[in-house]
């Protein structure tokens, strides 16, 4: 077994772990509300849902100007190169979905002529023009989004799990809070 890898830094733990929190709490929420018939509660809901949707969204570039003055910690040698890059490539398309999902679900607020306001409380500005053939496909594209992320997910999911409990090179413990370091 090789020795564990070094660790990422507190904060990328931090805001790994918060950002895909806050995923898990909000794919099943937008399931939920969008089957849902117009009323009070589907509203609040949709309102809660933008709002994690926006933190999400700066928690992400927050990650994004972290990791670019923080290099994630080298892969084990015994991980072989067309899985160092395959995980480089999931990592890479992970952001990008992260980054696209809450500007398509603003995008479709604006064309849908509904303004998203943060918490109830910063007005965002809207990114389109009210356009109700363009809120279609960007639901389209949002609903698109969130299903590809989801598949990347339980990739990524099914590699932390491959290296912790098959190939056991420790890949896993460099992400998990609360692991003794080196």
């Amino acid at each position: 077994m090789s020795p564990t890898p070094r660790r990422y830094t507190g904060v990328a733990i931090l805001l790994h772990w918060l950002i895909a929190l806050l995923i898990f709490g909000m794919f099943p929420l937008g399931l939920y509300m969008h089957g849902l018939q117009l009323s009070v509660r589907k509203l609040e809901l949709y309102s809660w849902h933008k709002w994690f949707g926006i933190t999400v969204l700066l928690l992400v570039l927050l990650r994004i100007v972290w990791r670019l003055g923080h290099r994630p910690p080298a892969l084990p040698d015994s991980v072989p190169r067309w899985q160092a890059r395959a995980a480089e490539a999931l990592h890479g398309l992970l952001y990008l979905l992260i980054l696209c999902i809450p500007l398509s679900g603003w995008a479709l607020s604006s064309a849908s002529g509904i303004r998203v306001v943060w918490w109830g409380v910063l007005p965002l500005p809207n990114l389109l023009a009210p356009d109700h053939a363009l809120a279609r496909d960007l639901a389209w594209w949002h609903a698109w989004l969130n299903y590809t992320l989801a598949a990347l997910v339980v990739a990524h999911v099914g590699a932390a799990l491959k290296h912790q409990f098959i190939d056991r090179d420790g890949v896993l413990l460099r992400m998990l809070p609360g692991t003794s370091k080196e």
